[in-house]
C-alpha cells in the first residue's frame, strides 16, 4: 500500500471496501451468534443508532428524501451507546419476555459501497451504504423479516473498526412483528 493511500479510485478503495464488507459480516456473526459483550466492543463511545419509522407518500410526492424526516418523526430508536448497553444488559438477565425461548436470528448485509471516505482526529471515517435483510425466527411458528437500507459511519481506530453510527430505514411502513427484541 502507497505512503498516501487514494480511497477515491484505484486497489486503495477496493482493499478498503473489502475490509469494511469484512468488518460489517463479522459483526453480523456476532449478533447472530449473540455474542452482544463482543459486539459492543464494536461500537465507538460516541455511537448513535436511529430507525425512523417510515410513511406512505402519494406517487406525485414520492421522494426518497421527503418519507422519513430524521429527528422531526417517531423513531422505533434513536439512541446512544448507553441505551443500547442497558438492553444488551436486559437481554443478558435471561428473563427477557421477548427473547424466552431465544430467537434465532440471521443478519445479511449486502450491496456494501463507500460514499465518503474522511481522515479525523479519531481516525480514518469511512461512510457506507448498503442493505441489509434481517430473518428472526421464534418458538415454532413465529418469523419475521425486517429489510431496509443502512447507512453507517465506521470508524478505523488502533483497535480495529467501530461502528460510530447507524441509520437505518426499513422498507415496512407496520412492522408486523411482536416485538424489537433484535438489534438490526
Amino acid at each position: 500500500m502507497s505512503e498516501n493511500p487514494d480511497y477515491t479510485k484505484g486497489p486503495d478503495r477496493w482493499n478498503l471496501l473489502q475490509e469494511v464488507s469484512e468488518f460489517l459480516y463479522y459483526e453480523a456473526d456476532l449478533l447472530d451468534e449473540r455474542r452482544y459483550d463482543e459486539w459492543l466492543d464494536l461500537l465507538a463511545e460516541d455511537y448513535n443508532y436511529s430507525v425512523p419509522l417510515r410513511m406512505n407518500v402519494e406517487y406525485a410526492n414520492a421522494n426518497t428524501h421527503s418519507e422519513t424526516k430524521v429527528g422531526e418523526e417517531v423513531c422505533w430508536f434513536d439512541e446512544p451507546k448507553s441505551t443500547v448497553e442497558l438492553r444488551v444488559m436486559q437481554l443478558a438477565t435471561g428473563v427477557h419476555w421477548a427473547e424466552e425461548p431465544v430467537s434465532r436470528v440471521s443478519h445479511l448485509v449486502t450491496n456494501v459501497r463507500i460514499e465518503e471516505v474522511e481522515e479525523t482526529e479519531a481516525g480514518l471515517e469511512v461512510k457506507l451504504s448498503s442493505r441489509f435483510l434481517v430473518y428472526r425466527n421464534r418458538v415454532a411458528d413465529e418469523t419475521d423479516f425486517f429489510v431496509g437500507r443502512r447507512k453507517d459511519t465506521v470508524r478505523r481506530t488502533e483497535n480495529g473498526w467501530q461502528v460510530a453510527r447507524r441509520h437505518l430505514l426499513l422498507d415496512q411502513t407496520v412492522l408486523l412483528a411482536k416485538n424489537l427484541s433484535v438489534f438490526l
